[in-house]
């Protein structure tokens, strides 16, 4: 009898567990870290606007907008190829704020938008949301008349990936790049939480979906050492661009989330070169 009993406080105790995972998942993978939206000046970015978009429902979105950097003489005439940035599930613009600065391509203008939820932005993170917010990030960037909306880019990193890969499934970009990227979010989930039943993921994060619908140029960066999205996903991802060249760039020894620092120099210039087409690097 009491092992009768011992067996049926398991069982309603993995039930429990098994209803909250499928209750809050999307707080599991959106954890939406607050913060203000900094001035870009403020961090070295002297070429940068703080801008503000708005949802269908209202919710306001915040932002960056930068212009090629340097000194105005020496930067290209617009209108100038575009750079759309979605980052990872635990960052917003605050923390990152320098990684953009320093790796926007120099010859490129660049929007980041904080996700719903996240950052400076209203409203709350969902896939929906999220997806919603990155076409209209996209429309943002199209309608500007410096930005020519032939040579518009969407990078994603970790999360960033499947919105990204969302926008390029959707949208006409001249090209993606996509950073430490995972499959789905249900291989995510045999992945690390192999505990649960396969039925309660929700959550789509389809990156292997949205690649069979892009057409372009596709180049992936992905850590040798990445246990949150091992490098197979990453090849698997690069397999699935049906559409147009596909290039899946290693950086030796990096794990999920030291790619910038350990990619270095020679990350940057790959996403550079890949983003202004050819164009000299200084």
């Amino acid at each position: 009898m009491l092992l009768v009993r011992i067996l049926l406080g398991l069982l309603l105790g993995y039930a429990v567990l098994v209803l909250l995972a499928w209750a809050f998942q999307e707080r599991i993978a959106f954890p939406a870290p607050r913060g203000a939206v900094p001035d870009p000046r403020q961090v070295g970015a002297a070429n940068g606007e703080r801008i503000e978009l708005m949802m269908r429902d209202g919710t306001k979105l915040a932002g960056w907008y930068l212009t090629p950097r340097g000194p105005a003489g020496d930067r290209p005439g617009p209108p100038w190829p575009a750079l759309l940035w979605f980052y990872g599930n635990g960052e917003n613009i605050a923390s990152i704020g320098a990684i953009v600065r320093d790796f926007q391509p120099p010859g490129a203008a660049l929007l980041v938008v904080d996700y719903p939820g996240y950052g400076g932005s209203g409203g709350r993170a969902t896939e929906a949301t999220m997806n919603e917010a990155a076409d209209l990030a996209y429309a943002a960037v199209a309608r500007r008349p410096d930005v020519d909306r032939a040579r518009i880019y969407a990078y994603g990193r970790s999360l960033g990936s499947a919105v990204a890969s969302h926008v390029a499934a959707g949208n006409v970009v001249a090209g993606l790049v996509l950073e430490s990227p995972f499959t789905n979010a249900l291989d995510i989930a045999r992945e690390h939480y192999a505990l649960f039943p396969r039925f309660i993921v929700r959550l789509r994060l389809d990156n292997l979906a949205n690649l069979r619908l892009v057409r372009c140029p596709v180049l992936v960066f992905h850590g040798t050492a990445d246990r949150l999205a091992p490098l197979a996903m990453g090849r698997r991802v690069a397999a699935a661009a049906a559409g147009g060249p596909a290039e899946l760039v290693l950086i030796q020894g990096a794990g999920h989330n030291d790619t910038y620092d350990l990619g270095g120099e020679a990350y940057r210039r790959k996403l550079w070169q890949f983003v202004l087409g050819g164009a000299p690097v200084r």
